[in-house]
């Protein structure tokens, strides 16, 4: 009976390696992070070599050494690509948009700026230089909860 349940074992690793694949496909349609897709693939792959009758070992090697090389090699310039997990977080979507001062901007002091609807607290680029009441202005960067501006006159280097 012993080598009965290796017959069967051995026939049975074809839709191992399926089910295999299909689960780790599901999970890189759940997550999206481009990490289980490359061993779906090596599921695949040992999927042949086991319809190759290649032994449990060789189909183990080609699994983990296509998933590995799919990994190494084809995982950035997809990343790159699809450019998944780059999101513009808040600071960047707000540096180079343009604005309004509500508020001047003394020197040296916070004034209020309108950008994109919603106000902001301000302070200015060179903080020994003011910005008057209505001026627009361009945002350089966000320090905390502060946009840091200038007036956009000055933006293409005036």
């Amino acid at each position: 009976m012993g080598s009965l349940d290796v017959v069967f074992w051995e026939n049975s690793l074809p839709i191992v390696w399926i089910v295999v694949a299909v689960i780790l496909a599901l999970i890189e349609a759940a997550t999206l992070g481009l990490v289980t897709i490359w061993f779906a693939i090596g599921a695949v792959a040992a999927l042949f070599a086991a319809l190759a009758d290649a032994s449990f070992f060789v189909q183990v090697v080609v699994f983990l050494a296509v998933a590995a090389l799919m990994l190494i090699f084809t995982r950035p310039v997809a990343v790159k690509r699809l450019r998944l997990g780059r999101e513009k977080n808040v600071t960047e979507q707000m540096e180079g948009r343009t604005g309004i001062v509500t508020e001047a901007v003394p020197p040296f002091g916070t004034g209020l700026v309108k950008v994109g609807g919603v106000f902001w607290t301000a302070v200015g680029e060179e903080p020994a230089r003011g910005i008057e009441k209505d001026v627009e202005i361009a945002v350089i960067r966000i320090e905390g909860v502060k946009l840091v501006v200038r007036p956009a006159a000055k933006e293409g280097g005036m």
